[in-house]
């Protein structure tokens, strides 16, 4: 029998970053992220912030150099899942090997998945209290929602490119349960698109039809986490925040969304869809 993960929710999306301080400064100021907890071992330093709900835990090698060709980019994405003792099995089953092991939590090899750092932990962090927070929660979906001046109200999904996305959808089905939702065509990138419904959100796999914006981020980056999906109330009160702090605003993945450009954000592509 072939062993199936099944996940809860998502834990945090991972990225790697060059500037750890500057960074964390930058999501800060820009978004007012909050500071939840810092992680960082001896390889490397890490911490966790959220905006609206979802959860970040950004990367930086402590030796930058063995990085650099790279850049910063999207490193993978943490599922809470209901046993480890069957996340482990379903991962032996499809052969996919274990690139870090920290015994409760595992960090998959990414060329085993795909180009993403798949990660599986029993347990979760959104009702956590932390110390850095004065042994509170972190801030209430409410306040995200109806407080703060962009919206948010939590995760809607990431977009994940490949270049083959026949494979990648069997891989997901079949690895970790995952239920088609939506088979779409992105004129502007050049792309087809297939959503797929894995536990409290959507991967969006995006494959190129031609030459494009598409092809070439595939070219530079090759398979991966390509962007952040943020849901909010109104994208007209987005815009304005946005723009406000000096960012661009360009069109999103879908119709009808925005996005901040990477190169404005840190290497990473973020995207707001009502």
């Amino acid at each position: 029998m072939t062993h199936t993960i099944k996940a809860k929710q998502v834990n945090h999306v991972n990225c790697v970053m060059e500037d750890y301080e500057g960074s964390l400064a930058f999501f800060q100021n820009t978004y007012d992220a909050e500071y939840l907890l810092h992680v960082g071992k001896e390889d490397a330093y890490a911490c966790l912030f959220q905006i609206g709900r979802v959860i970040f835990e950004q990367f930086t090698p402590r030796m930058w150099l063995l990085n650099s060709r790279y850049g910063p980019h999207y490193l993978g994405i943490e599922f809470q899942v209901e046993s480890m003792d069957v996340a482990r099995a379903a991962l032996a089953d499809h052969n996919v090997r274990i690139a870090r092991d920290i015994v409760q939590a595992v960090h998959c090899h990414p060329a085993d998945c795909y180009g993403v750092s798949l990660e599986f932990w029993a347990n979760e962090f959104h009702t956590m209290e932390y110390e850095a927070l004065g042994g509170k929660q972190m801030q209430s979906a409410a306040f995200w929602a109806d407080e703060h001046p962009l919206g948010l109200t939590g995760l809607k999904g990431i977009t994940w490119a490949v270049h083959d996305i026949a494979g990648a959808r069997a891989f997901l089905e079949s690895l970790m349960g995952a239920k088609l939702v939506y088979e779409v065509y992105r004129p502007h990138l050049a792309a087809r698109a297939t959503g797929l419904q894995i536990a409290d959100t959507v991967v969006e796999l995006l494959s190129p039809t031609g030459p494009g914006e598409l092809t070439a981020h595939l070219a530079r980056w090759g398979d991966g986490i390509r962007s952040t999906i943020f849901a909010a109330r109104d994208l007209g009160r987005v815009r304005s925040f946005l723009e406000a702090k000096g960012l661009p605003v360009v069109a999103g993945t879908a119709e009808g969304t925005l996005a901040v450009p990477a190169e404005h954000n840190r290497g990473m592509l973020f995207e707001f869809a009502e």
